[in-house]
């Protein structure tokens, strides 16, 4: 489909750069039938049917943008500050990371933290790829290769929230705390699966109280998430590859729901691109345990077999994650939504407000 087509003018003021003051203080747009509906995100357990499962991504977000600088080569010449965005581990015990300089940053430079120490000393970098990708080896201080966890601890130390581009200001202390979800367990993603923003440990308690079940999975959220599709057709697009684990035990947990009729609840795109990447071929409703990783691009056209109901945020003009909702809602009626969203001021994308979609209308 024509990536125009997901075009919309979202004013920049709609751009939330600050979460609300309290996670389910967020407002909701209902987005079902019968048309639209203003509510709370807090209200949100009240909506689901009981005998539900609610699916969450239980990625957390790395503390990835590490901060450094060029060793200076004399008075006045070299030097710079440098900042890294560490995307994850190689196989070869390398890391691959983003990096901004006030020049290029080529294969043999050497970067020093802003706090040097015996786990981490310095780091090389020792290739560049096509796409600028940066290929990066950390050192200890008694000069050996750093290992993979013991970087990833000084990291979780040194590093900084990775805010989305659009959010116009550093990290702060409070972002550590408010741009991971309260369910947050396994490491790997460098952006929060936002929708799961919003929930609280009051929203479980509840949901158990309604009789919901609810239901864990990973998809690790990577830097492609942000990236513009520049093509034409969505159809041309690049999708981006992430990495994701559905167990035995949630795909057991999602036959049980199918056997008394009840439905899955996905919390966020990712939850949904995970669970559709381990749908079943042979049996729809169903999932297979799955790991490894997934291209999977959801547009308008696509049939889905897993996913009956969405919790997510306001999502970019033209970009996949706005494509996933339209497929699921419907495009002329998501871009409705939007416009409604925007006339009543609704904040939109990562810190943003959500919308609920009870139902697939496409």
């Amino acid at each position: 489909m024509r990536a125009d087509l997901f075009d919309y003018a979202l004013p920049d003021e709609l751009v939330a750069q600050r979460p609300p003051s309290e996670r389910d203080g967020a407002r909701m747009l209902v987005l079902g039938r019968e048309g639209i509906e203003h509510r709370r995100v807090r209200e949100l357990a009240e909506l689901i049917p009981e005998g539900s499962l609610v699916v969450l991504n239980e990625t957390r977000v790395r503390r990835a943008r590490l901060f450094c600088r060029r060793p200076a080569l004399g008075p006045g010449w070299g030097g710079g500050k440098v900042e890294l965005l560490l995307l994850g581990p190689t196989p070869r015990g390398t890391w691959r990371a983003l990096g901004r300089a006030n020049r290029p940053l080529r294969p043999g430079d050497r970067l020093e933290p802003e706090q040097p120490g015996p786990e981490l000393s310095w780091l090389e970098v020792v290739e560049r790829e096509g796409d600028g990708t940066l290929v990066v080896r950390a050192w200890r201080g008694d000069g050996r290769e750093a290992a993979v966890d013991a970087f990833e601890r000084r990291l979780e130390e040194l590093g900084s929230m990775p805010l989305p581009p659009y959010v116009r200001r550093a990290a702060d202390a409070a972002d550590a705390e408010r741009y991971q979800t309260v369910f947050a367990r396994q490491l790997g993603s460098v952006a929060a699966p936002t929708a799961g923003l919003h929930l609280t440990e009051r929203a479980f308690e509840r949901l158990a109280a309604r009789g919901v079940e609810v239901g864990r999975l990973v998809l690790h959220v990577g830097v492609g998430t942000f990236r513009p599709v520049s093509a034409e057709d969505f159809d041309e697009h690049d999708m981006h590859s992430e990495e994701l684990e559905v167990s035995e035990e949630l795909a057991e947990r999602i036959a049980q729901v199918r056997a008394r009729n009840g439905r899955v609840v996905a919390i966020g795109t990712t939850a949904v691109r995970a669970l559709e990447a381990a749908a079943d071929p042979d049996r729809i409703g169903y999932v297979r345990p799955s790991a490894g990783a997934t291209r999977l691009l959801i547009q308008p056209g696509y049939q889905f077999r897993v996913v009956d109901a969405l919790l997510t945020n306001f999502h970019m003009p033209r970009s996949t994650l706005l494509a996933l909702v339209s497929a699921f809602a419907g495009r002329s009626r998501v871009l409705e939504a939007y416009q409604a969203a925007i006339a009543e001021r609704y904040r939109f994308l990562s810190y943003g407000d959500a919308m609920w979609l009870p139902e697939r209308l496409s």
